[in-house]
């Protein structure tokens, strides 16, 4: 895993806005359109090239193939990739409509959810065994990831994924005894997809928006130390799934949701961090521009990394259309490497800019301009860390 010893690098939190080609082939298949997938195949190859060369002339030094490959959202993908699941209409009120933020701000919710509405209208209920058969889907995704870095002698990508604890949040369980039995399950088949990602020579980034958001769906009724035990239990899950997986191999991803809303419930950084801490990942990539929580870059230097282990900052945020001063991305950035080290450090965004291929946070220019900003204030950082 490569990090900063002479300069800031730059990444991101992996998800990126969807070429056209890629919206119009998912929605004449959900349509049940006729689709040509050998053309498509051919056309997603090429898509995946253009962007990490977009990345690359852009300034991010650690890209992604910005998830052009899953079909679903990032959470959702996984359904196309594990037995034993299938979709029905959503029958009831939607679970993500729960929560402390949306019971205080409903108004805001409601108007909200009119605009933008759902990013998917179908339950995922669990009705058989779950195993992991989703290899060849995988291996298009590593084949062409591999192909788009080495085309554009680009040094270090990696693949974005759900964490267990995030593999289709919203499920339904008809099969399995127990919630703990069903999660067991997912973090045992999810492990081939993490291993056969790194066995492939990419770096693994598992994504985990509801490690934080369960907080504010579960306290109240729940207590904090109910929630604690939560997070401990997904923590030992997430453990699991990344065995026999080396430590610097693995980024992992925590966020307070993607959605641009209040957030006045949000569980804090500093609350949480020892058991994040616990996880055997390498570089934990953590939001950090996000406006409810950017104080909380003081806690790096109250819970210090682990020797070896990088943290790669939330500098910019998907949420608002406001392009970060580079100048302002620099100050994020220098501020925690005085405490914890300038080559412990990279320059990321809060999360990703589009949460499925129909689902964006901003417009395109606008996600292009704010990873400009974030390489324009890497370089000023850069230049006052190392003169």
């Amino acid at each position: 895993m490569l990090r900063s010893t002479d300069r800031i690098l730059t990444t991101h939190v992996g998800s990126l806005i969807r070429p056209q080609s890629v919206v119009d082939h998912l929605r004449a298949k959900q349509a049940g359109a006729a689709v040509d997938e050998n053309a498509h195949r051919a056309k997603l190859a090429e898509e995946v090239k253009e962007v990490i060369r977009q990345q690359k002339d852009i300034g991010v030094d650690i890209p992604s193939d910005g998830e052009f490959g899953k079909g679903i959202s990032w959470s959702q993908y996984v359904i196309e990739r594990l037995s034993g699941f299938e979709r029905r209409p959503f029958q009831g009120e939607n679970s993500w409509r729960r929560g402390a933020d949306r019971t205080r701000f409903g108004a805001f919710y409601d108007e909200m959810d009119s605009k933008e509405g759902m990013a998917t209208t179908l339950d995922s209920v669990c009705v058989g065994p779950i195993e992991y058969t989703g290899f060849e889907a995988l291996q298009r995704d590593i084949d062409n990831m591999k192909n788009a870095l080495a085309a554009n002698g680009v040094q270090e990508g990696f693949l974005p994924v759900a964490s267990p604890s995030s593999v289709i949040p919203d499920r339904r369980n008809e099969y399995y005894a127990t919630e703990d039995d069903i999660m067991h399950a997912i973090a045992t088949a999810m492990n081939a997809e993490y291993k056969k990602i790194v066995e492939s020579g990419l770096i693994v980034q598992l994504d985990d928006a509801r490690l934080a958001v369960t907080y504010d769906r579960m306290v109240p009724p729940a207590s904090f130390e109910d929630y604690r035990k939560w997070v401990g239990k997904q923590v030992e899950l997430i453990n699991y799934s990344l065995r026999d997986i080396p430590e610097e191999k693995v980024r992992y991803h925590v966020c307070w949701g993607s959605w641009n809303g209040p957030h006045t419930t949000d569980v804090p950084l500093r609350d949480i961090i020892d058991l994040i801490y616990q996880i055997k990942a390498g570089c934990f990539v953590i939001e950090g521009a996000n406006p409810r929580h950017e104080h909380e870059w003081k806690v790096w230097g109250e819970k210090k990394l682990a020797p070896g282990r990088i943290l790669a900052t939330g500098v910019i945020s998907h949420a608002t259309n406001v392009v970060e001063h580079p100048e302002l991305v620099a100050e994020r950035i220098v501020r925690i490497a005085n405490l914890i080290g300038r080559e412990n450090v990279m320059a990321a965004t809060d999360c990703g800019f589009a949460q499925g291929p129909f689902y964006r946070r901003v417009h395109p220019s606008i996600m292009w301009a704010k990873l400009e900003a974030m390489a324009q204030g890497a370089k000023i950082a850069s230049k006052q860390l190392w003169g």
